[in-house]
């Protein structure tokens, strides 16, 4: 018989009371108080116990009559008729099993009907010898009867109660297991932020101090706390910076846009920064590192602040030629000993807050940089959004625009200037502890006068290697690049411990010869290879394999003479536990160089004549090279040149073989005069990237230049920048030719270039030449200033750098006072009480830092101000603020971020009485409120990327005469007239 048969039969009302005997009624409660403690089935039911009301003999008719009444109906039999009895007795078995199940009530309903039958079939004796039927038709009545049970003992009064309390214990129960679970397994946020607690603080010891190089170890540390020694260099982008409006309201041409390096990320959330060897680009990494992982320590760098940096230097990464690392897998490559949780890393770049400094790209060959750039493209591709990245490379290492269709904005570091050389020359003295004291002053003399001298110092490697041997010397300094890296080597091998008297502290003596002989090796199988790093231990085989060839190193075993040159010598270092690299690149060039040419292996340096990692290995081989030798180089460069395909290489190459004659011992008249010559064939440069490059040639091409009479005005502008980067007095005479040329723009960079000359003779040779028809004289330190006011000049415009004391800013415009200002002003907080001495200014543009903090009360309030050039954040009260300025008629407002872009700007700029002439950018006019009326705009400047939308903008201006729409080019077309 079908079992949903057999159930419904069962499922009448009359069954219902049969079941209900089997059972206790209880009153209401939940059975927590008195006596009314837990109760089991076996005290429910109603044969066991004091409140028995069944005996066994009663639960078998009971069971009979279930049974019959199951069976009852049309149809076959479910079980054979003379096993009645039999099955009725299993059935009352099973039914008895009740009272020996150890559970209440609760646990019986959440069991379910089909358990509970289990059940009690196993306490109940086995139903032996019945018929498959039999037993068949058995369990389906159990399961049946369990069912009508278990209704009845939801409905008791104690059920619903007893039910909350069973459940509160079990949620009780079941929190206090995942406390302790969770107390076991913390969350990953948990994790993740004890993780980059630990990550940040070893970040700030690894990166927190700085090398300065030629320190006494023995009386004064060879680092330096970074926050201390850190000097901020500047970077300059491509054209299209700053933009002004002249007194007239026209557009001025776009300068050169240069900002403090380690505050570019601030204005851009991916930069490409490109810098000579030395230049600091890996001090500057170190700088941000340190600024993000110790937030609140470094002024000026709380933007950086929530900041995860990842320091993947790129010469680490492809040491084994290995696959550039997934974000899992950064730290890990870079040598971090610390273990992140899983998937930490996706979790910081995905929630925006990573800071990723790509460092070096130079440092891996050429035949794997696209690889590398395809590597950073798939992480922006997952991650770009939100975090900011840095890639650092030498000038020439890759081609303009690499990156620009990814969104890198390409800044390259500026040469240091006078004041800044000066400045790391102080520091440098003070870190080195007070014996070095006496020798600052002379050396800063020296940087003045001498010419040779000042032409070296021009970023920090080399102005540190030139006071340490300053100092080790005794005030005496090497002529010329080669003597000076000759004399670091000498100091750094061998004087140092000799004249300190420090013995044999590795147990092994071994002269300068020797050493040089040995490292050498290792410097030459890293420009070979394209690399900057080497393993450990292929590093100690190759230092193995050449001891025996060195007569004083080979009575030495060979381990012992390669750990006295990794801890001794002073040139090579461990950046990790089994990687072995040179202190700086540059010294891995000038001995490599030295190798390429004892082994005469003239072919490999003209195969890699326009391979940017070659350069100075080319330049100092040369240096190196005996007459003959030097010949033979210099005749195989132009040969490369002659077979150049394009115009890029062959000026490269050009340039190389001109830039290596100054580092030439002897080479003949002829060999020279063939390199000028061809080398001008390349002059005028045609861009501002040929210009710099020709000045790497020195005084030399100064000679080669046109003059201005014979130059148009892009072509001067062109060879003033090359003479502008050739320091010392040498272009002197050349750039003051061009002070009264007719370009603004010729005139305008002699006026940016005063800070790569001594301020006075500068000014007497240049500044007080220059035709003031439209230039703004720019103002860097206080010496300029003492001399525009000595010369009686920048009445009328200047421009000052954001360097300028405050004290020398207060100086200048008290006693210039000029009509036209644009004043640069760093800090969170800028000082611009000085403008209360602008009182004849009528055009101002104010170039802050994007987390300024200024008001419009600092804005000069005698001065007739008749057109204002906001920078990048507004007033913190709001452009209402304007309104008392009754003679301002033109407004410039490109830089302003569209955040700060609200409605209430749009109706403070509706209330200046005064306004006629409004610039504007594209991403402001979402904020624009409909209905807003500008009344008395006449010209209208809207800087775009697109073509917008300008019918609306044209009805909201109903005095509009004239809407120039300014693209990204600086192009301007005139739309409505």
């Amino acid at each position: 018989m079908d079992p949903a048969l057999i159930g419904a039969r069962l499922a009448g009302s009359a069954v219902t009371p049969l079941l209900k005997k089997l059972l206790v009624s209880e009153g209401p409660g939940a059975g927590l108080t008195g006596s009314a403690r837990r109760i089991r089935l076996s005290g429910l039911v109603s044969f066991r116990g004091e409140r028995r009301t069944l005996t066994e003999k009663d639960v078998r008719r009971l069971a009979g009559t279930l049974v019959e009444r199951a069976a009852t109906g049309p149809g076959e039999p479910p079980f054979p008729t003379d096993e009645t009895e039999a099955v009725t007795d299993a059935l009352a078995a099973t039914l008895l099993a009740l009272g020996d199940l150890d559970m209440d009530d609760v646990q019986a309903v959440a069991l379910g009907h089909q358990a509970l039958a289990r059940r009690l079939r196993a306490c109940a004796p086995p139903p032996d010898g019945l018929a498959t039927p039999s037993i068949l038709f058995l369990d389906t009545v159990t399961e049946a009867a369990c069912r009508h049970i278990l209704e009845f003992f939801t409905q008791r009064s104690t059920f619903v109660a007893r039910t909350l309390v069973e459940q509160a214990r079990g949620q009780a129960d079941l929190h206090a297991k995942t406390d302790t679970l969770l107390s076991r397994v913390p969350h990953p946020d948990v994790r993740d932020a004890d993780f980059e607690r630990r990550y940040l603080a070893h970040l700030a010891r690894k990166h927190g101090r700085l090398t300065i190089y030629g320190l006494d170890l023995h009386h004064s540390p060879d680092e330096w706390p970074l926050d201390a020694a850190y000097l901020s260099l500047e970077a300059t982008g491509a054209d299209g910076g700053v933009g002004t409006l002249d007194e007239d309201g026209r557009l001025l041409a776009r300068q050169r846009d240069t900002v403090r390096a380690d505050l570019a990320l601030a204005r851009h959330d991916r930069i490409l920064l490109r810098g000579l060897a030395g230049s600091g680009k890996t001090t500057l990494v170190q700088w941000l590192t340190l600024a993000a992982a110790a937030h609140g320590r470094t002024e000026g760098m709380d933007y950086l602040h929530g900041r995860v940096p990842f320091v993947l230097p790129l010469r680490t990464l492809t040491r084994h030629g290995e696959r550039l690392p997934a974000a899992a897998d950064f730290l890990s490559a870079a040598g971090c000993p610390l273990t992140a949780p899983e998937g930490w890393a996706d979790r910081v770049l995905a929630a925006r807050r990573g800071l990723v400094l790509v460092d070096g790209i130079d440092e891996i060959p050429e035949a794997e940089r696209g690889r590398a750039r395809r590597w950073l493209r798939d992480l922006l591709a997952a991650y770009g959004d939100g975090n900011r990245w840095l890639v650092t490379s030498r000038p020439t290492a890759v081609g303009d625009d690499w990156l620009a269709s990814d969104g890198f904005t390409e800044l390259t570091l500026s040469a240091m200037s006078g004041a800044e050389v000066a400045t790391f020359v102080r520091r440098w003295h003070r870190a080195a502890g007070p014996d070095a004291a006496p020798y600052e002053s002379p050396l800063l003399d020296a940087l003045r006068t001498t010419e040779g001298v000042a032409r070296l110092a021009t970023n920090p490697l080399m102005c540190g290697l030139i006071c340490a041997l300053h100092r080790d010397r005794r005030g005496f300094l090497p002529r010329g690049r080669m003597a000076l890296y000759e004399a670091a080597l000498s100091m750094l091998l061998s004087r140092r411990d000799r004249e300190r008297d420090m013995g044999t502290p590795s147990g092994i003596a071994l002269s300068e010869a020797p050493q040089i002989q040995l490292v050498q090796r290792l410097a030459y199988w890293l420009t070979l290879n394209g690399r900057t790093q080497m393993d450990r231990a292929h590093a100690e085989s190759v230092v193995r394999s050449a001891v025996p060839a060195v007569q004083e190193a080979s009575a030495h075993d060979p381990a012992a003479v390669f750990t006295h040159l990794l801890q001794r010598s002073g040139l090579l270092r461990e950046p990790t536990a089994d990687a072995v690299d040179f202190v700086h690149r540059t010294f891995q060039d000038y001995l490599a160089a030295k190798a390429l040419v004892e082994q005469w292996d003239i072919g490999v340096l003209a195969a890699h004549a326009s391979d940017d990692q070659w350069e100075d290995v080319i330049r100092m081989a040369v240096g190196h090279a005996r007459p003959r030798e030097c010949a033979d180089i210099l005749g195989e460069l132009l040969a490369v040149a002659d077979a150049a395909e394009d115009r890029e290489t062959q000026l490269r190459v050009l340039v190389l073989a001109a830039t290596a004659l100054e580092d030439a011992t002897e080479v003949s008249p002829g060999v020279r005069q063939e390199i000028l010559t061809r080398t001008a064939a390349a002059i005028p440069p045609r861009s501002i990237d040929e210009a710099r490059l020709l000045a790497k040639v020195g005084p030399a091409v100064l000679r080669l230049l046109g003059g201005p009479e014979e130059l148009d005005d892009v072509d001067a502008y062109h060879s003033v920048i090359t003479a502008c980067h050739i320091r010392g007095d040498a272009a002197l005479p050349y750039l003051a030719r061009f002070a009264g040329h007719p370009a603004l723009r010729v005139r305008s960079q002699l006026s940016y270039a005063w800070s790569n000359f001594e301020a006075r003779t500068y000014a007497e040779e240049v500044v007080s030449r220059l035709d003031p028809s439209g230039l703004r004289y720019y103002v860097a330190s206080p010496e300029q200033v003492d001399e525009l006011i000595r010369l009686g000049l920048g009445r009328s415009r200047l421009e000052v750098d954001a360097k300028l004391p405050a004290d020398a800013l207060a100086r200048l415009l008290h006693t210039c006072d000029p009509w036209s200002l644009t004043l640069r002003r760093d800090g969170q907080r800028p000082d611009l009480s000085a403008l209360r001495h602008a009182t004849r200014v009528r055009a101002l543009t104010l170039r802050l830092r994007y987390d300024a903090v200024w008001s419009t009360d600092d804005l000069p309030e005698r001065a007739p101000l008749g057109h204002l050039d906001l920078p990048d954040t507004l007033p913190a009260d709001g452009l209402a603020g304007l309104a008392r300025l009754t003679t301002l008629s033109s407004l410039n407002l490109w830089d302003v971020q569209p955040a700060d872009f609200s409605p209430d700007a749009w109706r403070a700029l509706a209330g200046l009485p005064a306004l006629r002439t409004l610039a504007v950018a594209e991403d402001h006019l979402p904020s624009f409120p409909r209905g807003l009326v500008l009344e008395g705009v006449r010209t209208l400047r809207l800087e775009c990327v697109g073509q917008p939308e300008l019918g609306r903008l044209e009805r909201s201006c109903p005095s509009l005469e004239r809407l120039e729409v300014v693209g990204e080019t600086g192009g301007t077309e005139v739309v409505t007239a």
